[in-house]
Parts: C-alpha cells; structure tokens; sequence
C-alpha cells in the first residue's frame, strides 16, 4: 500500500480549552509553548474564531484581535486555522455582508491561514458571502459539513452540500461532528463517497462525547481522510476531540504514519496539563466531564449540556434536566430538525428548557420565531404547522437568502462608536463592536480611554 500520511490540525488553542474548560485559556498561557507548537510540524493550529473572540472580550479581558497578532508572531511555519458561522461570523445573528467581508479581511490581515466556514443549517446561502471573501482575501476556504443524525439527513445530502460548497470555491471540506454523532462505519462511508465525488482534501473534525470518535477517526483514515483534527491530551476526549498523542501513536509505522514525534508532544502535554490545573483553579471549572452515550439520543453539543445544567440550577429547576433531555430532540423535530450547534443548539435548548419549566410553547423567545420566519435560513425538514402558528401566526416564512435584508452595517457602527466616546476606532475595534456592542464597549471603556 502506497504512503499517504494523514495530517494533524492541533485543537489545544481553540476547540480543546472550548470543549473542556469553556474557553478560558489565557494569551499568557500560551505564549510560553507557542515556538514549541511550531516546531512539531503539525498542518494548522487551529487557534482563533468559534468562542475565543466573545470569551477573550467577556471575561479575559483581552483584546481577540491583539491575541490573533501575537499567535502569528510566535508561529512562523504552521498555518494558524479559525472558524467562522458564515453569516454569523462569531456572533449569534445574522450580519450583513459588508461586516462579513470587513471581518474575514481582517482575520487574514491578523495573520489567518486558514478559514473553515460552516452555517448551523447547512444553508449554503448563509455561506456564500464569506467564502467568496475568504477567497479574495488570498486565505484558505474551507467549507465546512456540519453533521448531524436525522430522518431528513442522509450521505447524499451531505455529498451533495460538499460539492456545492466545492462549486463556490471551497479548497477543502471538513466533516464538523460537534456533537460526537459520526459513528466509525458511517464515517467510513461518508468518507470514502466524499472523496470518489469531490476532488478536494477531507478533513475530519469530532468530539469524544460519545466514546466513538478515535474509533471513528480510524476508519475515516481508512477510508481517504486527508486530515483530522486532535487535541493535546490534557484538553482532549470527553467533550474535546481525541488525543494527538494517541492518535500519531496508533498511525506510527502505518502508511498513514503523520511524521510527528511522540516525544515533543509529550513535552507540551506537560505543559498543557499545568495550564489546565490553573485555569480550572482560576475560572473555578468543572473539567471531569465523563463521556454519555446518551448523546446519541438527545444530541446536545458538549459545551452545551453543561450550561443548560446550570441556568436550570441558577434557575431551581435542575430536578428537570431529565425532562429537559427527552424534550430536546422533541422541540428538534418540531422546529423541522436543525443541526444542534451554535446558534441553532442554543435556540433550541432554550426553547426545552423553557418548555419543561413554563409549559410546552407558553413562552416563545424571539430567536425561536426568528428560525420559524426563517431568519437563521432554511431549516432541513419543514417546521411543525401547529408550532409554526403558534410563533408566528399567519406570517409569511421568508423563502430568500436572510442576510439580503440586512442594509450594509459598517459606516452606522463607526458612527455608533463614535457617539459612544471612540470616534478613531480601529477598524479591528469597529467589528467587535459590530459583533459584541455592550461587551466591547466596556472593553474600549477600560482599556482605550
């Protein structure tokens, strides 16, 4: 058999501290290894976009851009990676493309490589304004699968979204498996059909929430995958990806073998273990997260379980959560099965919670009416018509891509800015400003007055 070494995206800067210890990791915790990371040879580092840009504003008190620049600083020779929700971009709506634009230039201007761009319903319109920037930009376009298990979710949906997101540009697709859904056979397939119908290299991306994703992996590699991505083990398995460690050892002396060496990945492992001992310290975190089965049922993303456990308890409803788990996937179905990942797993968690506390459908946020409109795009399987009438009434769903209502946002957020006390703002402080108002401004309000 003919040597195809698969290639490792190292996750420990961004997805590994999200998935464990609700994204905490400090700049200042990884500038000490950042040469170290650089040295081992991994294909990317995925080290920005998804939750760092809100947590580094929210509660690090750090500037994400500043972060961005002094990551490329540090790492010369690898691709540094980040994710994008499309025409969320890191937010939690929908912006207009002139943001969407403005912001992936930006990110590659900051030093980004590599963007992997995804939209929570797998709505390729949601996506076409980012990918085309990416493009322009000179960076790395990404189009990214998000997998999910539903009645209205088969291979050939998913192969068919690959080669759409092939038509627009995309210079590789990654299977994103945020809930620890792709079970290794299924992997196998999907993988093996992906690279017959498409051209481009087949990345692969899952969470061990489940306790299949190394085994998963294997037979992804089995099949073609190109590339996968892997945590350091101190912020690996559970609700993280599988270890890097394992997994370069598992290929070691296999015509996948990825090249690394054991030994400079166990040096930054005990680096990483003392990080995680001080940011849980720190943060006051809960990182013992065991693995549950039970996901394959209930399907909530791993960060997720855990915040929903809390607002219940913050909330004195925590003798509901079992409720809460059996009425997820209810609420899934009836607001026509959406992938549960950011923003769509919140909406719809929210909606569970609300209706195990309050009464099925007594209380309906507006993000929840927004979906039902068709706000976050078009939803897999048609919303349910009794719920559809009670969220929205008689109103039309809109049928066109969402973001062509939203004027241009650019100049009235300078403005903003501007009455707010920062009429020079950058234009890296414009846009978080566009994404996060309050949360940036009480940044600007301390650090740039």
């Amino acid at each position: 058999m003919e040597k195809k070494p698969v290639k490792i995206v190292e996750t420990v800067l961004r997805d590994g501290h999200q998935s464990l210890a609700a994204t905490r990791m400090r700049i200042s915790d990884m500038l000490p290894v950042l040469e170290q990371l650089d040295d081992v040879g991994y294909y990317a580092l995925e080290a920005w976009g998804g939750a760092t840009f809100d947590a580094c504003l929210r509660f690090l008190d750090e500037d994400p851009w500043e972060r961005l620049r002094t990551l490329r600083k540090h790492v010369k020779k690898t691709k540094l990676q980040m994710l994008l929700r499309g025409q969320n971009i890191l937010g939690y709506n929908h912006y207009a493309d002139d943001v969407v634009k403005e912001f992936v230039n930006r990110s590659v201007d900051n030093g980004i490589d590599i963007i992997r761009i995804f939209d929570a319903l797998n709505d390729v319109r949601n996506l076409e304004c980012a990918m085309r920037a990416t493009k322009d930009a000179g960076a790395h376009a990404q189009g990214a699968i998000v997998y999910t298990v539903s009645p209205y979710h088969k291979d050939d949906d998913f192969v068919k979204l690959a080669q759409d997101l092939v038509s627009m540009g995309a210079d590789s697709i990654a299977i994103k498996d945020m809930a620890g859904l792709l079970r290794p056979y299924a992997a196998y397939n999907l993988v093996k059909t992906l690279k017959e119908k498409t051209t481009v290299p087949i990345e692969i991306h899952s969470h061990c929430t489940s306790g299949m994703a190394s085994t998963t992996y294997l037979k992804a590699v089995e099949a073609g995958v190109d590339i996968m991505d892997t945590a350091l083990s101190p912020f690996s398995r559970s609700t993280s990806q599988p270890c890097t460690e394992s997994e370069v050892a598992m290929l070691e002396g296999t015509p996948w073998d990825t090249g690394l060496e054991l030994q400079k990945l166990h040096d930054l492992a005990d680096y990483f273990q003392e990080v995680k001992k001080n940011v849980g310290y720190d943060f006051n975190l809960n990182m013992d997260i065991p693995i549950d089965p039970k996901v394959l049922t209930f399907q909530i993303p791993g960060g997720m379980l855990s915040n929903l456990l809390n607002q219940m308890k913050e909330q004195g409803s925590a003798d509901k959560y079992p409720d809460l788990l059996k009425e997820m996937p209810r609420v899934r179905a009836e607001l026509g099965w959406p992938p549960l990942v950011t923003p769509t797993s919140q909406i719809v968690g929210s909606m569970a919670a609300l209706n195990v506390t309050l009464g099925r459908y007594k209380m309906i946020p507006k993000q929840v009416k927004d979906l039902v409109r068709g706000k976050y795009g078009r939803t897999p399987a048609p919303i349910d018509p009794a719920i559809k009438k009670l969220c929205i009434g008689d109103e039309p769903q809109i049928d066109h891509r969402p973001a062509d209502d939203i004027p241009p946002q650019m100049e009235a957020m300078k403005d903003k800015l501007a009455a707010a006390g920062f009429p020079n703002a950058s234009i890296d402080d414009v846009l978080s400003y566009a994404l996060f108002p309050d949360v940036a401004l009480a940044y600007f309000n301390k650090h740039r007055g």
